[in-house]
Formats: structure tokens, sequence, C-alpha cells
């Protein structure tokens, strides 16, 4: 069994990780620990002959321990968290070059519309491919997510993006791919009966084949109307 996450390949991937690892680590170690108080304690008061059983109300001390060690821990693991989550999801974090795509989820497929040759979403150029997501690398994208039905879930496991489509809301998320390659885009909301064949690909290529394949796919649009 392998604990450790694929490689990301975003440039905010390393960030996410690394908080990962971090709670991972935390968790475990609570688990360790609470685990063998556990059996030591099962051991320690088992029954025993002649043995009678002691009322205690308790230790404020080991309240307060209980109390402020996680308490600490949770307050640590927001302040680290905060930064990363303001660059990935605040209110300014989207830069402002971002390349517009357009993704509408609906029972069961992801229907993906480009900006044309003019990097502009709902002019004459656009066009519309059916559950295939294509990017540029080395520069940022900005999803416009939106949902036709119920509630869907828009998942690049190598990207570290996961955001939930909710009908009648246009939800951004933004992400830059560092290398090139095809990955997998799937539904992490249990959707209805197809759930499981909602799934598609992201194909990364560089930014001048990028160019050239919008190039054509516009052309084409165009010349078919």
């Amino acid at each position: 069994m392998d604990w450790t996450l694929t490689p990301g390949v975003t440039t905010y991937a390393a960030d996410i990780d690394r908080l990962y690892y971090l709670i991972l680590v935390i968790t475990g170690i609570a688990f360790v620990v609470v685990e063998v108080a556990l059996i030591w304690f099962l051991i320690q008061y088992r029954g025993r002959p002649g043995r009678r059983a002691h009322y205690t109300h308790g230790s404020i001390r080991a309240e307060i321990v209980w109390t402020s060690v996680p308490a600490v821990v949770v307050v640590m693991i927001g302040v680290l968290s905060g930064g990363v989550w303001n660059h990935i999801r605040g209110r300014d974090s989207i830069p402002p070059d971002a390349l517009p795509v357009a993704v509408a989820a609906k029972q069961f497929e992801w229907n993906v519309t480009y900006a044309g040759v003019d990097g502009q979403l709902g002019s004459d150029d656009d066009f519309t491919l059916r559950n295939e997501l294509r990017v540029p690398t080395e520069r940022p994208v900005v999803v416009h997510l939106t949902a036709e039905d119920v509630i869907h879930s828009f998942f690049v496991p190598d990207f570290r993006v996961k955001q939930d489509a909710v009908p009648g809301m246009n939800i951004l998320v933004w992400f830059q791919v560092i290398e090139p390659g095809e990955y997998p885009l799937a539904c992490a909301e249990l959707c209805g009966l197809g759930h499981y064949r909602m799934e598609a690909r992201v194909v990364a290529l560089q930014p001048d084949e990028y160019d050239r394949w919008v190039a054509e796919q516009s052309n084409q649009n165009v010349a078919s109307r």
C-alpha cells in the first residue's frame, strides 16, 4: 500500500500536499497515542478477583490538557492553511490573464466550451466538446463551472482540484498546469444511477500546440455554420 499522493502537476499542488502530509502525521500520532492508551487502560484496569470498583469524579488537569492540545493543533493547522486557501480560493486569487473555459456538468457528462482564438467566451468562434478538457501549460486557466440538473463535483486529482458544481451557480476554479500530459477528470459527487460513467480526460498541451489546436477547432466550427 502506498500512502503517498500521486505527483501534483499544478503550481499550488505542492502547497496542498504539504498540508495533507502535516495533517496525516498529526492524525497518525493521535491515533497511535489513543490506541496505546486504550490498550493500557484495558490491561491496567481489567477485572480481577477481589478488586473493587473505585469512583472518581475526574481530573480537571487532564480535561484541560486534552482540550487545549487539540485546540492548539487545530488553530495551528488553520493558520498554516490560511495562506494556501487565500492563494487558491481568495477573492482576488484568480490571475487576471487566466484563460477562460466553461464546463457544464449534467447527468452524466461534462460539456466543455472553449474560447476561440479571441480568448473570450460568448463569441462566435467558441466551440464545445464532450468529456474532453484541453488546457495549455504555463498559463493560468479559470473554469466557469455550472450544473444543469443536480450537484456534481469537478475532481482532477493530479491538479489537486475538487469543486462542487451547483445548479443555478457559476463557480470559478483556477489552476496552472506545469507538465504536459493526460489526466483523469471525474465526478466526486453521487449524482445518480449513471454516476460511475461520468468520467472525462484533461489534456495539457504545450502553449503553441494548444494555440494551433484552438485555431483548428474554431475554424472548423465557423465553417460548419
